[in-house]
């Protein structure tokens, strides 16, 4: 059980990350956006690869990380489910995040896929300022969504998903900033994504992937009537690829690398003589994904800084174990989260058990997930005999 003030509603419903400005003008503008849940990596399978999945080899998660390799995925059916405990290292014991994640064969060019994002922050005390109880909220957030990916040719796929979100921070309780009272409402939002992945092979032991994904692109979050409180959705564009060898009949290596940006804007810099903002909380989520590569108040050297870097490596061995590796890096001006990844998984027969770890390498951000296991299980029907991640066509 968890205890929560008026106050401290609010700043959970600002996002987890909110813009800082220096006395000398520089920038360390962190993009903050509402529902920030739904960037988390679902599975312990990319979740060990530092983030990494644009062109990772699909599998059933497929639809946060590029909805396009479903048209290339192994097997006729397929479900997958991760649970990944929330905020352990500070002994946080009832929040946690739940994802579920189907797919369906319909023929040899066409995959229909559905997945589920649930998040939940357990039961917390609204108390007064006298810490007297008021009662007890149950916020939660989740995403349903469902997908289909369409082979074009042998070697090149599209993906297209349609996603609903809900957010549902406060149940509707009336909030006092000190200039007054607002009445809060769960906000609910509809929202696309659409993605590219091109697989050739180099010759009969090697391959390579390459991936573009665009997720979360719908309407802002509002949680009040105020217009001025609207959140943008977590818009992404993320783009990379893939290598694998197939060293002999029993060990494979794959590496791969993705970069990630944000399709929000930055938030501006307050203007010295009014304190006002520019219209960036009356901007439109297309006119907002288009200015967010060109608006950063440092130019392009702050632009470059709001690409996230994620790096990754696996070895397999027989098709049945695999071990794997990656790093995460985020600038310190757009929130420093750096951190290393390791994992292992399993498969046997149709099934299949996967494992991650985190461990931050900075103190710049303090990461919800650190030093936290996330456990991914999964079944695929009638898989080929590639069910192995990564392999080479």
């Amino acid at each position: 059980m968890k205890k929560l003030t008026f106050l401290t509603l609010l700043v959970v419903m600002g996002g987890t990350l909110s813009a800082q400005y220096s006395e000398t003008g520089q920038s360390k503008n962190y993009i903050s956006t509402g529902m920030p849940i739904i960037m988390i990596a679902p599975d312990a399978i990319s979740s060990a690869l530092g983030d990494v999945g644009v062109a990772t080899t699909p599998d059933a998660y497929s639809a946060h990380w590029n909805n396009a390799k479903f048209a290339f995925i192994d097997g006729t059916a397929g479900a997958y489910t991760t649970y990944t405990p929330w905020l352990r290292k500070l002994k946080v014991g009832d929040m946690n995040l739940f994802y579920i994640a189907g797919y369906y064969r319909i023929n040899d060019r066409s995959t229909a896929a559905a997945s589920l994002t649930y998040f939940t922050l357990g039961d917390i005390d609204n108390t007064d300022v006298e810490g007297n109880k008021i009662m007890t909220l149950h916020p939660n957030e989740f995403a349903i969504d469902a997908t289909y990916a369409l082979k074009l040719n042998d070697n090149l796929s599209l993906g297209a998903t349609g996603r609903y979100l809900r957010s549902d921070l406060t149940n509707g309780q009336t909030v006092s900033d000190g200039s007054g009272n607002t009445t809060t409402k769960a906000a609910n939002s509809l929202a696309a994504d659409i993605g590219l992945y091109y697989q050739q092979s180099i010759d009969k032991t090697q391959n390579f992937a390459l991936g573009a994904f665009i997720s979360n692109l719908g309407a802002k979050l509002s949680y009040s009537e105020d217009d001025n409180d609207k959140e943008f959705l977590p818009a992404n564009l993320r783009v990379g690829g893939r290598y694998t060898n197939k060293i002999d009949d029993y060990n494979k290596i794959s590496i791969m690398l993705d970069l990630n940006k944000l399709l929000v804007p930055t938030p501006p810099l307050r203007n010295d003589s009014t304190g006002a903002w520019s219209n960036y909380n009356s901007m439109g989520v297309i006119e907002g994904a288009f200015k967010s590569f060109t608006d950063a108040p440092g130019g392009l050297t702050e632009e470059l800084q709001e690409i996230q870097i994620s790096a990754g490596a696996e070895y397999w061995y027989s098709e049945t174990f695999v071990a794997r590796a990656g790093y995460f890096y985020e600038h310190a001006n757009k929130g420093g989260r750096q951190y290393a990844t390791v994992g292992v998984g399993i498969r046997y027969n149709y099934f299949s058990g996967d494992f991650s770890y985190l461990i931050p390498t900075t103190t710049i951000s303090t990461n919800s997930l650190a030093n936290t296991i996330r456990v991914s299980i999964g079944l695929d029907l009638k898989p080929t005999t590639n069910v192995g991640a990564n392999q080479p066509d």
